[in-house]
């Protein structure tokens, strides 16, 4: 079986795991592999944030249900635990939304959120909303890269496409390299459904 067809059959299955037990990589590699037409630039993303909010949830339900259990506590006696608790106390709505994008607190905080106060409904909503938000981020920021990775990183590359000795670089949204042309075009691509 060749490696297509391994990821068109389990690629979005394995895109949603990914992204629930690795993060960012997983879901930035899903942006590269939409872009290589491999998997759908759409469900990319709907798996990713699939993927990013059931792990999510089943961390806050592990630390509101067993937030007296030893593991629990294990957890809990981590310096990054207590900062996610400071945090969520000053910044409930913010924290939610925005955990997912501070190094170190992805793991702890759903776990810290699950053992506060906070409404299980209000935290479902905010974090479907950070989920999506989160995977469309990423994903859109693989598929902006994915053709050439040294134009990603401001190298001499042309993002694959193919430039005889006459084409018009002013044309190319990025003629510089930076990958801020690039970003705005999966901007535009994902909301034209594309």
């Amino acid at each position: 079986m060749s490696i297509e067809t391994l990821v068109a059959k389990y690629g979005l299955i394995a895109l949603g795991l990914g992204a629930g037990l690795e993060g960012e990589t997983v879901v930035v590699t899903g942006g590269v592999l939409a872009h290589n037409a491999l998997v759908p630039l759409w469900g990319a993303v709907a798996a990713t944030a699939a993927g990013s909010f059931v792990a999510d949830q089943c961390f806050f339900a592990l630390g509101r249900r067993y937030r007296d259990h030893p593991r629990v506590r294990r957890i809990m006696a981590r310096p990054a635990f207590a900062r996610a608790l400071r945090t969520l106390e000053r910044h409930p709505n913010g924290f939610i939304l925005s955990f997912r994008f501070l190094y170190g607190l992805r793991t702890v905080s759903p776990v810290a959120i699950g053992t506060s106060q906070v409404a299980v409904r209000r935290f479902v909503a905010l974090n479907a909303v950070a989920a999506i938000s989160w995977a469309a981020l990423f994903t859109g920021l693989g598929y902006g890269f994915g053709a050439d990775p040294a134009a990603s990183a401001g190298g001499a590359g042309d993002g694959g496409r193919d430039r005889g000795a006459g084409a018009d670089r002013a044309a190319d949204p990025d003629p510089a390299g930076t990958g801020a042309g690039r970003l705005i075009q999966v901007v535009v691509a994902l909301s034209e459904g594309r």
